[in-house]
């Protein structure tokens, strides 16, 4: 039986993912801060979930808690990434900057770096991220989301370049998803909204293909295209 932890599952993409990999057979580890939306989704769910609290910010309760998880478990195949927090905040208030950097750079490095030791150790595993089509370029009305989401692609994009040098058969990917009808999603003029269902079975289908990268949905392919080449003239503009 597969093996995974979903840091962040109380809610959204991360939730929908849990139960979508414990109805696909994984055993299922789940973390989040509230503790009763976690025993909620474990009583609810058809197959294994267990679950630790914990908040991302604290790396040192985030290292007790996924240890104990991965012990429970009796090892780790799949780790998916998905916590983060996000705000509108073009009056650049110092608080709501910090803590984004703080759970989105800090919680996300700490996350995956704990992963990573313990799939180098066993040769083996596959680390998910859940990123932004937002990690393409800075944005004027949440600088500090922008750009730790860009802080998190590239990361990604240094484990693997790390482990393809050694030639272990260790996958990462990094998905970017656009508009998720989640708590995440603010803002007006949202557009392509997804369910975090739908979102869900897309990610899930990255993880079966070992994709490096992937966008959710596929259609956000076409607009990261365009925003990588916009020049700046237009782009400050929009």
């Amino acid at each position: 039986m597969n093996r995974a932890i979903i840091v962040g599952a109380s809610s959204g993409i991360g939730r929908e993912l849990a139960m979508l990999l414990s109805r696909h057979g994984y055993s299922v580890g789940v973390t989040g801060r509230r503790r009763d939306l976690l025993a909620d989704l474990a009583g609810n769910s058809s197959g294994s979930i267990i679950y630790e609290a914990f908040d991302v910010a604290d790396t040192n309760a985030m290292q007790r808690g996924l240890a104990a998880l991965i012990e429970r478990l009796g090892g780790l195949d799949l780790l998916v990434i998905s916590a983060g927090v996000g705000h509108i905040n073009a009056d650049l208030g110092w608080e709501a900057e910090r803590e984004t950097i703080t759970v989105n750079v800090e919680g996300f490095a700490a996350a995956a770096n704990i992963g990573m030791q313990d799939f180098l150790a066993q040769g083996t595993g596959h680390l998910v991220a859940i990123s932004s089509i937002a990690a393409l370029r800075g944005g004027g009305d949440a600088p500090a989301y922008n750009a730790s989401k860009a802080f998190v692609s590239n990361y990604m994009e240094g484990l693997r370049h790390n482990v393809a040098r050694r030639g272990l058969p260790i996958a990462t990917t990094d998905v970017r998803p656009g508009f998720v009808n989640t708590a995440m999603a603010k803002g007006d003029g949202l557009f392509w909204v997804a369910s975090p269902e739908k979102a869900a079975k897309q990610i899930y289908g990255a993880i079966c293909a070992r994709k490096s990268h992937a966008y959710v949905t596929k259609r956000w392919r076409l607009v990261a295209a365009l925003m990588k080449f916009l020049p700046n003239s237009i782009y400050d503009r929009l």
